[in-house]
């Protein structure tokens, strides 16, 4: 199916020195790459999202509050290098 969309000239540009490096002659397969993998990735939020959502109310009040408590601490103490 054929669509249009609007990119900004460095889009363009960039996606342009990317086919020719793939040895593509245009950039639309590079756009459907793009697309399925953010599908895919949106989708794979939401189950995340579904997942969460679904366990709420498993755990005690206290158990959620000594758990954030640990967790504050742990980043609290969290060692960049």
């Amino acid at each position: 199916m054929r669509t249009t969309i609007e990119l900004s000239n460095d889009q363009r540009s960039a996606l342009h020195s990317l086919a020719a490096q793939k040895g593509l002659r245009g950039y639309s397969r590079l756009i459907r790459e793009a697309v399925d993998l953010y599908l895919k990735e949106t989708s794979k939020k939401r189950k995340g999202n579904h997942y969460l959502l679904k366990m709420g109310g498993t755990w005690s009040e206290e158990e959620a509050h000594q758990t954030k408590k640990r967790l504050s601490e742990i980043r609290r103490n969290w060692k960049i290098t």
